[in-house]
C-alpha cells in the first residue's frame, strides 16, 4: 500500500490543520480562499491489524469456511484493514501447501474452559480461504509464520508430539542446544514442550527460505514472520553455534559456554558480571539472526517482489537482546546505553530488511499511555525512535488478554474495555498503525469488540475531521 494519497478534500480544513499556508486563490470559505477540487497529499489513514493465532482458533476455522466469513466480518465491521492469518502454528506444521512439510492435521486449544484437540478434516486451503473472504471484505490479508520452531509436544495431548523433529530423526541436528549448568544438550533429550531449530543452522534456514518461498506463491498482501529468533540466552550452544562463533572472533575457547555465560544468568537476563565473551556472543547472534532474515527477505521477493516482508517482535528492545534480536536501525547505537551491546551490535540492526513491522506494546491496563517502555503509547514511540523511517510501516498495539500480567483480578471489566479504546489512539498516533493480539481474545469477550470499534471509529473520525471523509482502500484481486 502507498502510505500517501492524493485525494480531492477540503482545502480549508487542511489550512486549519496547519499542513501549509496559501496567499492567493478564488473563492472565500470561512475566512479561507479555496481551490475548487485542488490535488494535494496528505497522509494515508493508517492501517489496523489484527493477528489470528491458528491453535486458539482452530475449534472455529479449521473446517468451517461460514466461520472464517463471520468472524472477518466481525474484524471488518470493528474497523480493522488487516488481518494476519497464522499459517505455520507452534508445532512447526503448516496451514498452506508446500511439498516441504506436513499440514497441520490437529491441534490442542481450549474450549469452554477445558483443553481439548480439535482436528481438521476439511480438505480446502486453509490460506487461500482468509485470502479469499478476506478480500471480498476488502481485508489486507498477511500469512503469519512462526519461524524457528520445528515440533511440539502438545502437553501431552493424545495426538502426541507433532513436527518435523519428532517425524524425521535424521533432523535432530537442527534443533537447538540448550544450556543451564553442566554440558549443553539437545532439546530432543530435554523437557522443553516446545522445541525450537538452532538458526544458524545453514539447513534449518534453507528449509525455512523453501517454505516461505512456497508461501509467496499466494495472493497474500504480506508475510509477517514471528519469533524469527532464538528462543532465550540458554540457546544455541551446540557445537556448530561453538564453531561459527569461534570462527567469528578468531579464537578458540577455552572454556564454553563458561566464557560467555557468566555466574547469575537466567534464561532471560545477564548477570551483574560478563564472561570474556558476553558481548560478542551476543553481537554474534544479531548477525546470525539478520543474515537470516536477509535470506528469508530474498527468498520471498524472488517469488513476488510486491509482498510486504516483515517480522513480529516485542516491543521491548533493552531486554530484547537475550533472543539475539537487534530489530533497530543501523543507526540506533544501543551500546551508548546498554552494558550488553558491543559497539558492532549496531550493524546487525534488521529494519531496513522489512517492509512493515509489528511491534507488541504489552502493557497492562492501566499502562496504555507514557514515553518509555512498559506503556503501550511508550512502546511505539520507542520503536519508532529506534527503528528511524528504515522500515516504512511500524504498526504496534496490546496483547488484550490481560490474564498473564499478573493480578489480573485488580481490573475491572470497565478499565480493560477503556484501555482498549483508549490504546488504538496511543498507539496508532505514536506510530505508523495500529496491531491487536489476538481475535480469539475479542472472541471470548465480545464486549471487547465494541471497545475496539470505537477506538477504530474515534480514530477515523479524528482524521475526517482533519482531511475530509477518505474510505479505506481495497487490496487488489
Amino acid at each position: 500500500m502507498n502510505l500517501k494519497n492524493i485525494i480531492k478534500f477540503n482545502l480549508a480544513a487542511v489550512a486549519a490543520a496547519g499542513l501549509f499556508s496559501f496567499a492567493s486563490c478564488s473563492d472565500d470559505y470561512d475566512g479561507f480562499k479555496m481551490w475548487e477540487g485542488y490535488e494535494v497529499e496528505v497522509p494515508a489513514l493508517k492501517p489496523r491489524y489484527i493477528w489470528i493465532d491458528a491453535a486458539s482458533n482452530f475449534p472455529d476455522f479449521a473446517n468451517s469456511i461460514e466461520n472464517i466469513t463471520r468472524d472477518l466480518t466481525l474484524a471488518k465491521n470493528a474497523g480493522f484493514t488487516d488481518i494476519v492469518v497464522d499459517v505455520r502454528p507452534t508445532t512447526g506444521d503448516i496451514l498452506f501447501n508446500s511439498s516441504l512439510c506436513d499440514q497441520v492435521k490437529s491441534t490442542n486449544a481450549w474450549v469452554d474452559g477445558v483443553k481439548k484437540t480439535i482436528y481438521r478434516t476439511a480438505t480446502w486451503d486453509y490460506l487461500q480461504a482468509f485470502i479469499d473472504e478476506g478480500h471480498k471484505l476488502g481485508l489486507r490479508v498477511h500469512a503469519g509464520f512462526n519461524t524457528m520452531t520445528g515440533g511440539h509436544t502438545q502437553g501431552g495431548a493424545e495426538n502426541g508430539p507433532e513436527g518435523i523433529l519428532f517425524r524425521d530423526p535424521s533432523k535432530k541436528e537442527w534443533a537447538n542446544y540448550r544450556y543451564n549448568g553442566g554440558d549443553p544438550k539437545n532439546v530432543m533429550d530435554l523437557g522443553d514442550t516446545e522445541k525450537f531449530f538452532n538458526p544458524g543452522n545453514p539447513e534449518v534456514q534453507e528449509y525455512l527460505c523453501g517454505l516461505l518461498a512456497d508461501l509467496a506463491k499466494y495472493n497474500i498482501d504480506g508475510i509477517v514472520l514471528d519469533r524469527g529468533r532464538y528462543n532465550d540466552l540458554y540457546s544455541d550452544f551446540s557445537p556448530l553455534s561453538r564453531q561459527q562463533f569461534e570462527e567469528y572472533i578468531g579464537v578458540k575457547l577455552s572454556k564454553f559456554p563458561g566464557d560467555i555465560l557468566p555466574q547469575g544468568s537466567t534464561n532471560t537476563t545477564l548477570g551483574s558480571k560478563y564472561g570474556q565473551y558476553t558481548t560478542k556472543w551476543l553481537e554474534f547472534r544479531a548477525k546470525t539472526i539478520h543474515d537470516f532474515m536477509a535470506k528469508a527477505r530474498e527468498a520471498v521477493k524472488a517469488v513476488n517482489p510486491d509482498i510486504k516482508f516483515g517480522v513480529y517482535v516485542g516491543g521491548w528492545y533493552r531486554s530484547y537482546y537475550n533472543t539475539g534480536v537487534n530489530w533497530a536501525s543501523k543507526t540506533f547505537d544501543a551500546s551508548k546505553t546498554n552494558q550488553w551491546a558491543s559497539s558492532r551490535f549496531k550493524n546487525y540492526g534488521y529494519a531496513d530488511l522489512m517492509d512493515h513491522m509489528l511491534i507488541g506494546a504489552y502493557a497492562n491496563p492501566k499502562g496504555v499511555y507514557g514515553t518509555d517502555e512498559w506503556s503501550m503509547q511508550g512502546f511505539c514511540s520507542q520503536a519508532m525512535q529506534k527503528i528511524k523511517g528504515d522500515c516504512p510501516l511500524v504498526v504496534g498495539g496490546p496483547d488484550v488478554d490481560w490474564r498473564w500480567v499478573g493480578n489480573a483480578p485488580e481490573y475491572t471489566q470497565d478499565e480493560i474495555l477503556d484501555a482498549i479504546k483508549n490504546s488504538v489512539g496511543a498507539c496508532i498516533n505514536a506510530c505508523d498503525g495500529y496491531f491487536l493480539f489476538d481475535m480469539i481474545h475479542l472472541k471470548m469477550d465480545p464486549e471487547k469488540w465494541d471497545a475496539v470499534k470505537e477506538g477504530n471509529d474515534a480514530y477515523v473520525a479524528d482524521w475526517n475531521d482533519k482531511y475530509g471523509e477518505k474510505t479505506e482502500e481495497t487490496p487488489a484481486e
